[in-house]
């Protein structure tokens, strides 16, 4: 039986690591990119590979959609010559920044920054990768808790979140006709370096979103990643166009 095959975007590190070794802890073959890290990229093949699946690492800024078609050739020849086949199962748009800044005083710099980022990456990319994706595939966007709570800081991002959500259910009705599943995935705050590790490193936020979930702690990767590979397990197949929150209860 053919293994199948995901691509994270940004899997070198954070949540796109820890997806990476969830999914391959199901059997499933990993490629995944990466931004500028390239010792870490290929630490994780290395890892990947020690666990019994294949694996590999290509260059990708998301910010750059210019740069789509050359990635997009060097994918389907990664697919060929890696891995013997002309087609993903599954895609993981994971590769994001968090930029904190009030709304009175973000800049059309980092607005147009998280817009590349966030939102007309994630757009373009799947639209040029969408012949690479098989029927019967499945793709999970990433957006965030930030959706459906405000904390101050944040609106450009959670804008470009929300944008992608709405998405998400657009893409689900139109790509449902090949079988592809589409579904959007909310993180909670989690102990990362993502946005400068202020939920892993600051205690007084850690203790503070602790209070305020239902579970009583802050995120782990772990919970994140094992959430994707949910949506990607034999349970998902009847899922598709749902945004699923999995923070543990912030803010019910």
């Amino acid at each position: 039986m053919t293994r199948k095959l995901a691509l994270i975007t940004g899997a070198s590190r954070g949540l796109g690591k820890n997806t990476a070794l969830h999914l391959a802890a199901q059997g499933i073959d990993i490629i995944g990119t990466y931004n500028s890290k390239a010792d870490e990229a290929q630490a994780l093949v290395n890892t990947l590979e020690a666990s019994g699946v294949r694996a590999a690492m290509l260059q990708l800024d998301v910010s750059n959609s210019a740069s789509f078609e050359d990635f997009a050739q060097q994918l389907s020849e990664t697919l060929q010559h890696v891995f013997g086949r002309q087609q993903l199962d599954f895609l993981v748009n994971n590769a994001g920044i968090g930029i904190n800044a009030p709304f009175s005083e973000t800049s059309e710099a980092q607005f147009e920054q998280l817009f590349n980022i966030q939102l007309k990456g994630p757009f373009f990319l799947t639209q040029r990768l969408l012949p690479l994706i098989a029927d019967q595939g499945r793709i999970v966007n990433i957006s965030t808790g930030l959706t459906r709570f405000a904390l101050p800081g944040y609106a450009a991002y959670a804008a470009m979140k929300g944008a992608m959500e709405v998405l998400t259910r657009y893409q689900a009705k139109e790509l449902g006709a090949r079988g592809i599943r589409v579904n959007i995935l909310a993180p909670g705050a989690i102990e990362t370096d993502f946005g400068g590790g202020v939920v892993r490193d600051n205690t007084e936020v850690n203790d503070f979103i602790a209070g305020n979930t239902a579970l009583g702690r802050v995120g782990l990767p772990d919970d994140i990643g094992a959430a994707v590979a949910l949506l990607l397990g034999d349970g998902g197949g009847w899922i598709t166009g749902q945004r699923l929150e999995v923070s543990g209860g912030m803010f019910l």
